[in-house]
């Protein structure tokens, strides 16, 4: 039985442990007089009976996945020959990968020797008796812990403590997750910086002009010594994220300040799921866009006034970005705008104002939060494009604010410098654990200039 399959039989046992807890609590309910005799209600018995099936079956399950490849290989590694104790990590995990092959059946034994068949019948059985054994287990497991809860369910048990406890861990277990996986992210981009700040200086890294970390042929080249001036990438990123902010933020706001205020149920009901269908546009397609419609348009367009403009241009990327994030300033806005209370526009008529007046000086300061919200959600979402800024901007790092040149942004050159087979042991890789740090830096910052924000508008409503 394989693990989709396994899963569905716990998702079906789960569905039968709370059916069969509620009609056990009902059960116990009929000779007392009803359901209103019982500790609790009789949806508590059924979430009962399902953690006690599904938490001891899942805590076996995610054991044994995440322990029986490293057994098994331990086990299969002690039979092979003596000589295999001697080879390197690499070598022995591809021997291993060559055991595995021939016990499957994808090679023959003759390409091993016959000194390797004890290793490869051990790793049968053992796949043989995982593939068996952990389904039975599990589903046993599970299956008597349904039973154990029907067993234990009376009328005086009120479950709904043990329950909401339950819930309250699996809560915090989440939120506990979310954390450390943040923290995780943070400390092994930082660690990975400092490694590659004890080999280039920060000074240089973070006021340096010039972004050249290709690996050099020449004693002569830039990269002999490796240049990772920081400042044309951010430059870059500024300048299309500028670009960008300056298409979307208009045409959302306003389109959203449209459909909220001023359009029919009617078009409303048509336009904004169509506005909205550009959100889920793949950044792919508008990459090819750009770099096949917009860039050789604009192109076009600068020579027939004597303007020189590069086939790949920031101006290009900016602007579909821009098209792009459209709809991520528009929803969010047209949402908060509507959350306002229909009492205040009520009042700001009643005292004599316009529809005009009162968007401008009651439902946009009151929806201001919530608007700076949205426009940082597209902030950030323009910083972190890569594949648009591939294809119409370029990955040439041009210290430049003029958008008709070509120029290119962090997220751009971490990618360049990550593809491929890669050795963490050099400045040229670990520079993209530098720029990731930079980044999470700029991000944080936009996080902590909306929440300054948020908070001296907010003062106003309360």
């Amino acid at each position: 039985m394989d693990l989709s399959t396994l899963v569905l039989v716990l998702i079906a046992v789960t569905v039968a442990s709370y059916y069969g807890g509620v009609m056990r609590s009902q059960a116990l309910a009929g000779p007392l007089g009803g359901i209103k005799h019982l500790a609790a209600l009789p949806s508590y018995y059924g979430f009962m009976a399902v953690i006690w099936t599904v938490v001891p079956a899942l805590i076996l399950l995610l054991i044994w996945t995440f322990t029986e490849s490293s057994v098994i290989a331990n086990m299969v590694i002690a039979l092979m020959p003596p000589e295999a104790a001697n080879l390197g990590e690499g070598e022995l995990s591809l021997l291993y990968s060559r055991v595995g092959n021939v016990a499957s059946g994808i090679m023959e034994m003759d390409t091993l020797g016959e000194a390797y068949r004890p290793a490869v019948e051990r790793l049968v059985e053992l796949d043989s008796f995982t593939a068996h054994f952990k389904p039975l287990l599990v589903i046993t497991l599970a299956v008597t812990g349904a039973l154990l809860a029907l067993k234990m369910a009376s009328a005086k048990w009120n479950v709904r403590y043990p329950v909401e406890r339950t819930f309250n861990i699996l809560l915090f277990l989440s939120s506990g997750i979310a954390v450390l996986s943040t923290a995780g992210i943070i400390f092994s981009v930082l660690f990975e910086s400092i490694r590659f700040f004890q080999q280039i200086p920060l000074f240089n890294f973070l006021f340096g002009t010039e972004w050249s970390p290709q690996i050099a042929i020449r004693a002569d080249q830039v990269g002999a010594s490796g240049a990772f001036g920081v400042v044309p990438l951010l430059v870059g990123t500024l300048l299309i994220s500028a670009i960008a902010m300056l298409v979307a933020v208009p045409t959302g706001l306003m389109s959203a300040i449209y459909l909220a205020e001023y359009a029919s149920k009617k078009t409303r009901d048509i336009v904004k799921p169509l506005l909205e269908i550009l959100a889920g546009i793949p950044t792919i397609v508008y990459g090819f866009f750009a770099a096949i419609t917009v860039a050789p348009a604009i192109r076009r367009a600068g020579e027939s006034i004597g303007l020189e403009v590069a086939s790949e241009s920031a101006l290009a990327a900016g602007l579909v970005m821009g098209v792009m994030i459209i709809p991520f300033v528009s929803s969010l806005s047209d949402d908060v705008i509507t959350a306002v209370p229909q009492s205040m526009r009520d009042g700001s008529y009643g005292l004599g104002a316009t529809q005009s007046e009162t968007i401008r000086k009651v439902i946009f300061p009151a929806a201001l939060p919530g608007i700076v919200g949205g426009v940082l959600l597209a902030i950030s979402r323009a910083i972190g494009e890569t594949m648009i800024v591939v294809m119409a901007a370029g990955s040439v790092a041009n210290l430049s604010i003029n958008p008709l040149e070509a120029v290119t942004t962090v997220t751009v050159q971490i990618v360049t410098l990550l593809v491929g087979d890669q050795e963490f042991d050099n400045a040229k890789t670990l520079a993209a654990f530098a720029l990731g740090l930079i980044l999470f830096l700029i991000t944080l910052g936009l996080n902590f200039m909306a929440l300054h924000i948020v908070k001296k508008y907010r003062e106003q409503y309360d």
